[in-house]
């Protein structure tokens, strides 16, 4: 018989990714299973091993194999309990063994999402075996890719790896150079040099929490308890309801930041005046306020919202599960300026390479909206350039990059119709 799991249907949308499904089922593998494998360095003189990564759209993508077969391209997220595996076609090419059954409640009209767990399932980290490796390692697997991954990020993405790496090793990112650095537990010496600082990071059950002092405005500042969350494309995302001193900012743009498995999520994007992060001070980051009810339901551990990627990033990065560390030295992108869409439209890529890109939605009012520019549009070139030629994480920057910059937009409508405007990137909040 299926065991039922709970789900919030919280959606990190346009730099948002799903987290409240990977909560529903990770926690409940994480009951089923209390022991699980570890991650181990296969050579017993290695201090630490490095493997390259890809940045894309502020997510981590590393190469793994499964079973002796790959390389997939995961996710690192440590927003997540439990690793899974998204594209249900490696059941097949893998010959994995289905075992417990798990039903998704709250799917609302869809058919019933099926998550099942598969065991015994050796990965390698890395596009070549032998260096870090989980010889039996427990997953989920979902009956349908839900997260759509691949459109999102504009490249093959096979699943999500999370607390099972992060509990394994002192992990070290180093966002300028793409290199993740696996460090043996035992051997690991805090990073030296007066630049670094040390964060106590507190470990409840699968997820990391910090506690920082954010300026919530010039008049109000606050410790808040913020989930760190690798996985999350954003900057810092505040849920007003944990605490009624938190308040959406006057200058706020009301926006679609997702959509869940229920209906579409709704908030507000605003800037915070800053938050502390030992001795740096980070100045008015993007910040997502989503709507009380669209959290509501979240069956979590008490927090005030989460630190993601985009924040990050600006960091070289070292996350100590074992020590309950987290260690931040500013990097070449400590300086520059948090930036929303200029733009106003939300793409997929698709095709056989990713390079095709179609505007999933438009906001109201957005100088997409203004340009004309419709959903289902298929975008062409930008300022005569070939977005063929473009990754999306490319194009996203661009439409980031600078209030007032012109823009030639050609793209081809769903009727088949060409179509050329001009475009103004304005920066909103």
């Amino acid at each position: 018989m299926a065991a039922p799991l709970p789900i919030c249907s919280f959606l990190r949308g346009r730099t948002w990714l799903l987290w409240g499904l990977l909560w529903a089922l990770g926690s409940g593998l994480v009951q089923a299973q209390p022991a699980r494998p570890r991650f181990q360095l296969r050579h017993s003189r290695a201090a630490a091993v490095r493997l390259h990564f890809e940045l894309q759209r502020n997510l981590i993508v590393l190469p793994v194999r499964l079973n002796g077969r790959g390389p997939y391209y995961f996710m690192l997220d440590t927003g997540v309990g439990t690793s899974l595996i998204t594209d249900a076609r490696l059941r097949d090419s893998l010959n994995l063994t289905l075992g417990q059954r798990y039903l998704v409640a709250g799917a609302g009209e869809e058919a019933p999402l099926v998550a099942f767990q598969t065991d015994s399932v050796r990965v390698d980290l890395g596009a070549e075996a032998g260096k870090i490796v989980a010889p039996s390692l427990s997953l989920l697997l979902l009956s349908d890719d839900v997260f759509d991954l691949s459109r999102y990020v504009g490249r093959p993405i096979h699943g999500i790896l999370g607390a099972d790496v992060f509990r394994s090793f002192a992990v070290e990112v180093l966002t300028e150079d793409q290199v993740l650095v696996f460090h043996r537990p035992e051997r690991f010496r805090a990073p030296r040099g007066r630049r670094w600082v040390g964060l106590p990071l507190e470990i409840e059950g699968d997820k990391s929490y910090i506690h920082t002092q954010v300026a919530v405005n010039d008049s109000v500042q606050l410790p808040l308890r913020l989930v760190l969350d690798t996985g999350a494309g954003h900057a810092l995302s505040i849920e007003t309801g944990s605490d009624r001193r938190l308040t959406v900012p006057p200058r706020r743009l009301r926006t679609h930041l997702g959509r869940g498995l229920s209906g579409d999520i709704h908030g507000y994007l605003g800037r915070v005046t800053g938050m502390q992060l030992g001795q740096y001070y980070v100045k008015a980051p993007v910040t997502s306020f989503p709507d009380e009810a669209a959290v509501r339901a979240r069956a979590d551990a008490p927090r005030n919202g989460n630190l993601g990627f985009e924040l990050l990033k600006r960091f070289s990065v070292v996350i100590d599960y074992p020590h309950n560390r987290l260690w931040l030295k500013p990097n070449k992108l400590f300086r520059d300026p948090f930036e929303h869409d200029m733009c106003g439209i939300d793409l997929l890529a698709g095709g056989p390479e990713y390079r095709r890109y179609t505007i999933q939605r438009v906001e109201p009012g957005s100088p997409a909206a203004l340009a004309n520019l419709q959903a289902q549009d298929e975008l062409l070139s930008i300022n005569l350039v070939s977005v063929s030629s473009m990754s999306l994480t490319q194009i996203t920057r661009l439409l980031h990059s600078a209030d007032g910059k012109q823009l030639i937009i050609f793209v081809r409508r769903a009727d088949g119709d060409l179509f050329v405007t001009r475009l103004t990137l304005k920066r909103q909040i």
